[in-house]
């Protein structure tokens, strides 16, 4: 039986309220953050069906292993989240594991952003205009900001892959669907001197910046390809030691060969059905669920583009 999830929305700064294009009842006026799988302690999913109806997806996890394959991590690996950015983010970077364990006792952040949806002439910033420490240290100590950071237009449908130490920022008009490690930790560069509802300034992390920050992380680096898996094709967005992360585009009926023991799956577009060992569930846009180990049998039908993660 398929995990559903109840999304747990987190209030942004830079939030709007386009999450409700997925048929969510947003709590803010300034919902940023849509976190649709996650088990993370900062905003664990509950379950809404089956035998864990009203667990979270973090007791499950702990409580029956062999539904997740008998993963033998710690912690669930994975984070799904939908951002709406009606402002641009700060300027940020994100630890690697061996970092983050060591100075923030969790998983570092290693993510990757699909283009649900951009505003014409939207942008995200991706990596630095620096060849080495010194200079970086230099151009950050200065705010060098505008000479700094790399700009790269985006567009719907595009999808970028977001490595641990890349230096980057969400733009104002963007939605993404974000696949991450499962992970709570953000230093920020640069913040251009917002402040809170509290009238704050939000806390800047340079020293941590400077530490972690991947000078040869310049450019979007992933290239999608076009796959089989039994009858059916797909687009394969990126496969590394972290995540593989694919989208699947249904028209018709089909048999849906798992990938791996335990799959998350977001559906981005459309309406159907999926039908696992002979029972049916309707799923639509916005609904995020998990294909356990114990889900084998399984069909979808309707028109449906799904996104899904795996280790």
């Amino acid at each position: 039986m398929p995990l559903f999830l109840k999304p747990v929305f987190q209030e942004r700064i830079w939030g709007g309220t386009k999450l409700t294009e997925f048929g969510y009842d947003i709590p803010y006026d300034k919902t940023g953050e849509c976190w649709g799988i996650s088990a993370h302690p900062n905003g664990a999913n509950t379950i809404l069906n089956g035998r864990y109806k009203g667990y979270t997806l973090d007791q499950v996890w702990q409580e029956n292993r062999a539904l997740f394959g008998n993963d033998n991590r710690a912690a669930f690996p994975l984070l799904t989240k939908i951002l709406d950015a009606q402002d641009k983010l700060s300027v940020q970077v994100h630890p690697d594991d061996a970092y983050a364990k060591e100075h923030e006792g969790e998983y570092g952040k290693t993510e990757c952003w699909y283009i649900l949806d951009a505003e014409e002439d939207a942008e995200i910033i991706y990596g630095v205009n620096a060849q080495d420490q010194g200079t970086l240290n230099k151009m950050i100590d200065n705010r060098e900001f505008d000479e700094l950071f790399n700009t790269v237009k985006v567009q719907k449908g595009d999808f970028y892959y977001v490595p641990a130490g890349t230096v980057h920022a969400i733009g104002k008009g963007i939605m993404i669907l974000e696949t991450q490690q499962s992970s709570d930790t953000t230093y920020r560069i640069y913040d251009y001197d917002r402040k809170d509802k509290n009238g704050a300034q939000r806390a800047l992390h340079l020293d941590e910046s400077k530490e972690v920050i991947d000078l040869s992380q310049t450019s979007p680096n992933s290239t999608p390809k076009v796959l089989t898996r039994g009858d059916e094709q797909y687009t394969q967005l990126v496969t590394n030691a972290f995540f593989t992360v694919e989208k699947w585009d249904v028209s018709q009926q089909i048999n849906f060969e798992k990938p791996q023991e335990y799959c998350l799956v977001s559906v981005i577009e459309g309406s159907g059905e999926i039908i696992v060992d002979d029972y049916a569930y309707e799923v639509e846009k916005g609904e995020h669920f998990i294909l356990t180990s114990e889900d084998n049998a399984i069909q979808f039908n309707g028109e449906l583009t799904m996104i899904v993660s795996y280790v």
